[in-house]
């Protein structure tokens, strides 16, 4: 799966990760995400004393996106200070599908090492709207 922007991705997901605010955890998180309209918005983790109140980089990336006015989201680059891919957390999943089910994840490590998939792949069985359609 080939996109264009992935080292720009790959860029500002590091540099988002460099701020992640990980004090707890000490694990830190950047991500980006590429929108349909061509732009790139950056997220980190910020981790909060109480644990629910954290934010994940990948829903702060949507965040950003939908901001700046993006309603759909063709990639994702979510990098890890891990020596491997770490992919993303279920509620973010879930979160992601909302934005395109189809969407390419890069899960990228410290070293380089990266693995790919589509979000559909990682989680085969969103629930969504239709589900409510009875």
């Amino acid at each position: 799966m080939e996109i264009t922007d992935y080292p720009l991705l790959l860029e500002k997901a590091s540099e988002a990760m460099q701020n992640a605010y990980a004090p707890y955890s000490r694990f830190k998180v950047g991500a980006a995400v590429l929108g349909s309209k061509g732009g790139i918005y950056a997220g980190c983790n910020v981790e909060n004393s109480s644990y629910p109140v954290g934010m994940c980089a990948e829903r702060g990336a949507i965040a950003a996106a939908v901001v700046a006015g993006e309603t759909q989201i063709t990639a994702l680059v979510i990098v890890t200070d891990t020596d491997t891919p770490c992919p993303p957390c279920g509620m973010c999943r879930q979160a992601l599908s909302e934005f395109d089910k189809n969407m390419v994840v890069f899960m990228v490590a410290r070293n380089g090492v990266t693995d790919v998939s589509t979000l559909k792949e990682l989680l085969p069985k969103q629930f969504d709207q239709t589900l409510l359609n009875h």
